[in-house]
This record gives C-alpha cells, sequence and structure tokens, in this order.
C-alpha cells in the first residue's frame, strides 16, 4: 500500500499547488486554457512517444490485457446505453463513457504498478489500449459533434481523418512504430521528448488543481446522475467485472489475478478532464468523477490488496 499512499501524495501536492494558483491568479486569467493546450498538443504526445518506444508489443495479446480490455468494454457499454435511453445528449454521453472506463494507468498506474505491482510495464498494455481504441474514438465523436458537418461522405472523411490529426495519437502511433520497427532510438535524440513530456502531468494536475477553485461540491450540479453513474461504474463496477473475468473466465489467478484488478480499480484519468476542456463539454460532471473517484480509489485498492494480495 505504500505505493499506492506515495502516488496519492505525490498527486495531491501538484493539485494543491494548482488550486492555490487558481486562488491567487499570478499565471493570469486564462492560465487553466493555457495549461490544458500545453498538455494537449505538446507534452503528452512527447511524453506518449518515449513511454512506448521501449514498449514489448507481444504484452497485447495477453490474457490479462484481454481481460482489461472486456472490463472497459462492459462499463463503456453500460454508461453508452443509459446515456442514449436518458438521452443526455451526444457530448455528455461521450465524456461520461470516457469518465466511467478510462483508467488513470499513467500518473498513478505508473507508481502503484512500480511500487504495489513490482513491475511498472504492467500499465503499457493498458495505456495502449486506451491511446489507440478509447481515445481516438472518443474525440472523433467529439470533433464531429462540434463541427457541422452534413452529409454521409463528409462524415465519413472526417471520423477517418480526426484521429490522425490528433497530436495524442501521433505521438502514440510514432511510439509503437519505433517499437515494432525494433529500433533504438539514441539517447540524444530521445532527451528533447522526455524533457517535453516531462512537463504533461505536472500540466494537467495544475489545470485540475485551477480548475477546483470556486466549484461546487460533487453531485450537485445538473449532471449529477452521470456523474453519479459513472462513479460508480469506475471505481466498483469495472474492477468487480475485472475480477469475473480473470477468475472466472480466463482461469487467472494469483499477480495476475491481482494486478488486473488493481489496474481496473484505478480513478478516472486526469486525461479525460483535459478532453472535456479542450472541448468544452461536461467539464464539470468530467472533474468531479475524477476528483470523486481519486479520492475512492484509496478505499478500494485497500480493499481489493487484503481480498487478493
Amino acid at each position: 500500500m505504500s505505493g499506492v499512499i506515495v502516488g496519492f501524495g505525490v498527486i495531491a501536492s501538484i493539485v494543491a499547488v494548482g488550486y492555490l494558483l487558481g486562488r491567487w491568479p499570478v499565471l493570469g486569467p486564462h492560465a487553466r486554457e493555457v495549461l490544458g493546450r500545453l498538455a494537449f498538443y505538446v507534452a503528452s504526445p512527447a511524453l506518449l512517444f518515449t513511454l512506448l518506444v521501449d514498449t514489448d508489443l507481444s504484452l497485447m495479446v495477453s490474457g490479462p490485457v484481454v481481460v482489461s480490455l472486456l472490463s472497459v468494454f462492459a462499463v463503456a457499454s453500460v454508461f453508452l446505453v443509459v446515456g442514449l435511453v436518458r438521452r443526455w445528449g451526444v457530448g455528455p454521453t461521450t465524456a461520461g463513457t470516457l469518465a466511467s472506463s478510462y483508467v488513470n494507468a499513467g500518473n498513478l498506474g505508473l507508481p502503484v504498478a512500480a511500487y504495489v505491482l513490482g513491475d511498472a510495464t504492467l500499465v503499457a498494455p493498458i495505456l495502449l489500449l486506451q491511446l489507440l481504441v478509447l481515445a481516438p474514438v472518443g474525440l472523433t465523436v467529439l470533433d464531429l459533434n462540434r463541427g457541422e458537418v452534413r452529409g454521409l461522405g463528409p462524415v465519413v472523411r472526417r471520423s477517418l481523418g480526426t484521429p490522425v490529426r490528433n497530436p495524442i495519437l501521433i505521438g502514440s502511433l510514432a511510439g509503437v512504430a519505433v517499437s515494432a520497427s525494433g529500433w533504438t532510438p539514441p539517447g540524444p535524440l530521445m532527451e528533447p521528448f522526455e524533457l517535453v513530456g516531462a512537463m504533461a502531468v505536472p500540466s494537467m494536475l495544475l489545470a485540475f488543481g485551477i480548475s477546483l477553485n470556486g466549484s461546487r461540491m460533487p453531485g450537485r450540479g445538473p449532471e449529477k446522475a452521470p456523474m453519479f453513474l459513472a462513479v460508480a461504474l469506475k471505481s466498483l463496477v469495472q474492477p468487480a467485472v475485472a475480477w469475473a473475468l480473470g477468475a472466472w473466465v480466463f482461469a487467472l489467478e494469483g499477480a495476475d489475478l491481482f494486478s488486473v484488478v488493481v489496474l481496473a480499480a484505478l480513478p478516472t484519468a486526469q486525461n479525460v478532464f483535459n478532453y472535456a476542456t479542450m472541448y468544452r463539454t461536461s467539464e464539470a460532471m468530467v472533474r468531479e468523477v475524477v476528483l470523486v473517484t481519486t479520492f475512492l480509489t484509496v478505499p478500494v485498492l485497500l480493499g481489493v490488496t487484503l481480498l487478493l494480495g
């Protein structure tokens, strides 16, 4: 559990600094938007490129990865269906679908995998899954919803072109391509990417902290129903589905079963709030989901550790 405490301590301290920056706006009135754009367009692509360059792509076909994929798909499908039935709208439904299933495998998953699971590379497959499937699909839908596109032809062309114009996906695909080629980039070539990529997580956390200044308590806004549903799916249903699939369907046990449940129990990724900010859709709802699931992760991970660790 020490790794969980360390990871949350680091995150909380940076968010607190962001909150203070929001209270005393020394960075100006548009600091949150600037930090969000910095993370989205520059720092995150560089970070993901450096993470995926050395990833063993064979991990993507292992049993634990399939369990993670199915657990993500299960909870995302539930939110999507409920959103469509309740007519919450394309933007809120898409943002809520991502918030209910998109795992914080980066800034929290890495320390948890390193200190709790003993292997930081365990988060690489779920990072790839989210970046190569969830994020492109979600961002494409948000792009199409925001644009004035009419006719089947323009919709198809835009839906096919949107992912390859997304800087986060470009950085991810570049890293995957280098990894697949077997070429190891020299250190001097990678250093600029590593330096710029190091800004990604702090930028997102600072922007999140700034957004908390003056915000209401979670669950009191007009989108409280989607918020509570996303929290329940992310914090409770997803790890339960991962455990059921791992134990009963894929016969995982020991460290493999423990790792897939722990990774599924991680909170909603800060990236989702960054996406909501960029597309100006359901920002308050996503912020509340990130905040509540982050607080719930400590007791959930403690329970998982006691039961399976």
